[in-house]
């Protein structure tokens, strides 16, 4: 497997679980990162990369990620895969659901990097995304306040077609 790491920022854990469990798909080979700890330096030193954020409010980024944005916008990302996963409320925000993915994908967009792991947005209830490019989502959305019976499948599905990215 590539060298892997998973980075994310969680307010009240849903972000932090949701990245383990993406880990526990990779038998637990990527390093798990918090944001909150980290630096531009650190992307740099892998070749794929997770990015997982939460979406608070009316579609803003969750705290950690406020700070290390532009962090990540000096990282050189030239070559690197990347796979981006999003919580939201579609039913509290459908007009926001998972902005802030959106918001982490429009900072690497023109950066050289690939972003893999697009989804369908046929399994999903809301009104708008900013986390929405050509018709699918920018990465796998989860909405743990509303469909926590589905995360473990769709992180299972995302993963298994990821796979093939990660050698």
């Amino acid at each position: 497997m590539k060298k892997t790491a998973i980075f994310y920022g969680s307010s009240t854990g849903n972000t932090q679980s949701v990245a383990e469990s993406i880990n526990a798909q990779l038998n637990n080979e990527a390093d798990l990162i918090n944001v909150e700890n980290s630096s531009a330096s650190e992307i740099e030193k892998y070749e794929f990369l997770f990015l997982g954020t939460s979406t608070w409010g009316l579609g803003d980024l969750q705290d950690d990620w406020e700070g290390f944005l532009s962090d990540l916008e000096s990282a050189n990302l030239k070559g690197k895969k990347i796979a981006l996963f999003g919580l939201g409320d579609a039913d509290a925000y459908p007009d926001t659901f998972v902005d802030g993915m959106g918001t982490i994908y429009n900072a690497i967009a023109n950066k050289g990097c690939e972003v893999v792991g697009m989804v369908s947005l046929e399994e999903y209830s809301y009104d708008a995304s900013t986390a929405e490019v050509d018709n699918q989502f920018v990465g796998l959305p989860i909405d743990e306040d509303n469909e926590s019976d589905k995360t473990e499948a769709r992180v299972d599905a995302w993963i298994f077609n990821l796979k093939h990215h990660l050698q």
